[in-house]
């Protein structure tokens, strides 16, 4: 049975005890700081959802959704069980409710209850992510022209700007409580970005872009150097493709180690 919950907060020991699972933790509660902003703190904001599925008093599962019913769009901040009913009666709730919605959710790789749920969808699936964490410093100088976003900008921004995903070029630009902008420059033109948060004790970035024709140049490399610099004193994470083995190699060399266990796979499903 599904009940939508005021809080979360008096099912910690279930929310511990599931999270300590290596297969079906959840990468979005992988800190202190998640587990009170997606979790434990979810109900203070109007747009958040949290729902427990339960057979007779016992929990089975726990949910926390973003429902951003203007948008159509639904993002699971938490989903805890172990239990594949829990699982399809969640899904089914929302099929039955947002009807027409898109659906994000990012779990764990090893989650097989979840995937094999959302593979019958016809889900899209993004590539398994590696989650890396910055360790140490590493100094790094250039001679790019690297710089944080101006409003000068904001046309050539947009242009090169993913189109995927719900963080477009306009909403970025619109929350600059959340983002910070660091653009590479040549000659007056944008040619990358990284949309990256500041607003955690651990931040990371969001999206990344190089032009291609100004690709091994060294742009990546200056803009997430900038994006530490202005960081400090607070900690950084990123995802990266885990097959991707160049990327990886270049975030080692810029002081970030692989954080084992934490990966994560994100699927888009329309309800």
């Amino acid at each position: 049975m599904l009940k939508q919950l005021a809080s979360a907060n008096e099912y910690i020991d279930f929310i511990n005890e599931i999270n300590r699972d290596p297969n079906f933790s959840d990468p979005m509660l992988s800190n202190e700081e998640q587990i009170r902003c997606n979790l434990l703190d979810a109900a203070d904001r109007p747009s958040n959802q949290i729902w427990g599925v339960f057979e007779e008093s016992e929990l089975l599962g726990l949910f926390v959704f973003l429902i951003l019913e203007e948008e159509s769009y639904i993002e699971m901040l938490a989903g805890l069980s172990r239990s594949l009913q829990a699982y399809e009666e969640m899904l089914s709730f929302l099929k039955e409710t947002y009807k027409g919605y898109l659906a994000d959710f990012v779990y764990n790789p090893g989650n097989h209850l979840l995937h094999k749920l959302l593979m019958g969808e016809k889900s899209e699936f993004e590539a398994e992510q590696q989650k890396m964490v910055l360790k140490r410093e590493v100094p790094c100088q250039s001679s790019l022209q690297v710089e944080l976003y101006s409003p000068k900008y904001r046309e050539q921004y947009i242009a090169i700007h993913s189109k995927d995903g719900y963080w477009t070029a306009e909403k970025v630009i619109d929350a600059p409580d959340r983002f910070r902008i660091i653009l590479a420059i040549e000659s007056g033109q944008v040619v990358g970005y990284i949309d990256i948060t500041h607003k955690y004790e651990e931040n990371e970035p969001f999206d990344v872009f190089v032009r291609e024709s100004f690709r091994r140049r060294g742009y990546g490399r200056a803009m997430l150097a900038k994006a530490i610099e202005l960081n400090r004193p607070k900690q950084m994470m990123l995802l990266v493709d885990a097959d991707n083995a160049a990327a990886i190699s270049l975030y080692e060399s810029l002081g970030f180690v692989r954080a084992v266990g934490e990966n994560n796979i994100t699927a888009h499903v329309s309800l």
